[in-house]
């Protein structure tokens, strides 16, 4: 039987475990990647452990979150960061580079290599045929120093595309398509694989546009074949040598297969206040829009800015819209700039943005009140955009840039306008020099912190029995986003007693307090959700700062595949109901019990959740690896990693 090109990743990167779907696996780290918001804690974890360098072939620390510099907070960390990349023999992106995921496609990933990257949207990467996988950042850390990433062995869907993109349909869409029919949730322990004769008309910017936002559908990761388009791609970054041919046998097995005609996808957007929520464009034709905003991870590569740009010549946005263009990376800053591009922008009335993660993240361009805004990015969570009442819709650039010329949501098929053919360029712009490459002398090297740098915090070993009561009851999809806000509260990133004061804050303001007075009681805090709990960014911090508020346990419907990891690595027991109905059970401010908890995980029996104030007693059940077990006895993985 024939491999996928999935199973000849990881089997070549296997050191833990055997290939068996569903088993646990650890798998040797080629490549790390971090970003500000959540690389601080990590290098600061890292320190924890006490090693000299970091033992990977390459890590990269990219400054492209917290750019905007209100307060000493980020530019600190900056200069931490600096220091510590200095220090380690990381290879430092000074903020202005460009975005991590953009960047890292652009100068430095291989087809072959694995990657995980503390940011959820490391699967960009799958773009130019990398096992790249977004992680904590104390995964991350443990992966620098050598040790293997652990994952569950997954099942592979095959993705067969065949036919081609028509005019005015792009990858966003197909991407928005795949989420219509996968949805954002039921997809952990899966990695998605993209095959058959469409791939070829895809260029590697559309394929990592597919990958990155594959990560809404929570999805371990997703990948394309390495190919003559990687070839040229890489050719083009004057890095054909990195080029290797990678595919799957004809004969290779998935557990599922599904078929996908790229010829009769359409304009799509995803509806607020979830990717999942699929829309077709002609159907929201003719509706009012206050802002467009093109940029984000997933659509901000030359080819991306360059469509806009074309679209825009000699043309001016509608009167009504705030418009706005974040180049993804310095590269495509500097050829749209060269080329006319940046010009043509200007003068329809764009602001150009820092290339940056600048407004998907919620760091600056909030909508107005009650605003629709129409945004190229990936997630469009209630909140995120920095007003809670804002309608954000989730768009290709094709439908940004036109409907910004109509001031309506616009199907572009329908709006007269010529179709920008763009071809992707015989050669890129290469200037590195916004990189700092590690040196060979890191003795001399002093890591600066400033005064919002902290320790990272432990926890205590896991408790016998968990006493104590349910401090807030939330329902489904639970994002990281609710559980620790991103914006202008990313800046106390690295001061956790600080962030800590800011858990839950859009969905309960007095949790953090609540929580800090139980703890000081001596009891236990438990979280109860619903389905999907913790989807969404990567950042470990949703994990991290409850348990520093005394958080013990989780009892959800379910719960998704990173921020579940999380959990485990900062000592929180993540547990799920055995019948789903009890949910409906248990309310906010009961007082509840599991008795014996820590024998019975060790024993592999299951737990018993005793309701005191309803008189109740439900079974509870878990999946923890023996190695999660022992990371949850220890109180976490730092404590288990130096032990």
């Amino acid at each position: 039987m024939g491999k996928s090109l999935t199973q000849k990743i990881l089997e070549e990167h296997l050191v833990v475990g055997d290939y068996v779907p569903g088993k646990e696996i650890g798998i040797k780290i080629d490549q790390t990647l971090t970003q500000d918001a959540t690389g601080t804690m990590a290098y600061l974890q890292f320190e924890a452990m006490g090693l000299d360098r970091v033992k990977t072939e390459l890590s990269v620390s990219y400054v492209d979150h917290n750019t905007i510099q209100v307060g000493f907070e980020n530019a600190d960390d900056h200069k931490y960061l600096q220091s510590v990349a200095a220090k380690f023999g990381i290879v430092y992106s000074k903020a202005g580079n460009g975005i991590c995921h953009q960047v890292h496609l652009e100068r430095f990933g291989k087809p072959g290599k694995t990657m995980v990257g503390s940011d959820s949207h490391t699967p960009t990467g799958g773009g130019i045929g990398m096992i790249s996988i977004g992680a904590g950042g104390l995964d991350v850390s443990v992966a620098m120093g050598g040790g293997p990433f652990y994952i569950i062995c997954p099942r592979v869907y095959k993705i067969n595309l065949t036919g081609r993109l028509q005019p005015w349909v792009s990858a966003k869409d197909v991407v928005m398509k795949m989420l219509e029919l996968f949805t954002t949730k039921g997809n952990v322990g899966v990695i998605m694989e993209y095959g058959g004769p469409g791939v070829a008309t895809l260029s590697v910017p559309e394929r990592a546009t597919i990958t990155n936002m594959g990560a809404e559908m929570g999805v371990t990761t997703s990948i394309f074949p390495s190919d003559e388009e990687t070839r040229k791609f890489l050719k083009a970054q004057a890095r054909e040598g990195d080029w290797i041919p990678l595919t799957a046998d004809e004969d290779a097995e998935y557990d599922k297969v599904v078929d996908l005609d790229l010829s009769t996808i359409e304009p799509l957007a995803a509806a607020p206040h979830s990717p999942g929520n699929i829309v077709k464009v002609s159907e929201m034709a003719g509706t009012n829009i206050d802002q467009v905003l093109v940029g984000s991870c997933t659509n901000s590569s030359y080819k991306d800015i360059v469509t806009v740009a074309k679209i825009m010549k000699g043309k001016k946005a509608h009167p009504d819209i705030s418009f706005g263009v974040a180049p993804g990376s310095r590269q495509v800053l500097q050829m749209a700039a060269k080329e006319g591009y940046l010009a043509d922008l200007i003068d329809s009335g764009a602001r150009i943005l820092e290339s940056a993660c600048g407004f998907c993240i919620g760091n600056h361009q909030s909508p107005k009140t009650d605003a629709i805004s129409l945004r190229t990015n990936n997630r469009n969570f209630e909140g995120r955009s920095g007003t809670k009442s804002a309608q954000v819709y989730l768009i290709s650039p094709e439908v940004a840039a036109v409907s910004a010329l109509e001031g309506t949501f616009t199907d572009p098929r329908n709006a007269g306008i010529e179709f920008p053919k763009v071809d992707m360029p015989d050669s890129f712009l290469i200037d590195d020099s916004m990189f700092i490459f590690p040196q060979d002398a890191p003795s001399s090297v002093e890591i600066y912190r400033g005064p919002n740098i902290g320790d990272p915090p432990s926890n205590d070993k896991m408790a016998d029995s968990i006493v104590g009561d349910i401090m807030l009851k939330v329902g489904d999809k639970i994002t990281t986003d609710h559980i620790m806000p991103a914006g202008a509260r990313l800046k106390y990133r690295s001061n956790v007693p600080k962030y800590s004061e800011y858990v839950f804050e859009p969905v309960d303001t007095t949790f953090p307090t609540r929580s800090m007075e139980n703890k000081r009681k001596g009891r236990h805090n438990i979280v109860l959700a619903g389905e999907s709990y913790g989807q969404g960014s990567s950042r470990e911090h949703a994990a991290l700062c409850p348990m520093y508020l005394g958080v013990k346990a989780v009892i959800a419907k379910s719960v998704e595949r990173i921020h579940a990891a999380n959990l485990v690595n900062f000592g929180i027991v993540s547990l799920s109901f055995k019948n789903v109905e009890d949910y409906d059970k248990i309310d906010q401010g009961d007082e509840i019990e599991m008795p014996d908890i820590k024998q019975k995980i060790m024993n592999g029996e299951p737990v018993i959740l005793v309701d005191k104030t309803k008189g109740l007693e439900l079974e509870l059940e878990y999946n923890f690896s023996q190695r999660q077990k022992e990371i949850l006895f220890e109180g976490g993985l730092l404590a288990y990693t130096v032990k």
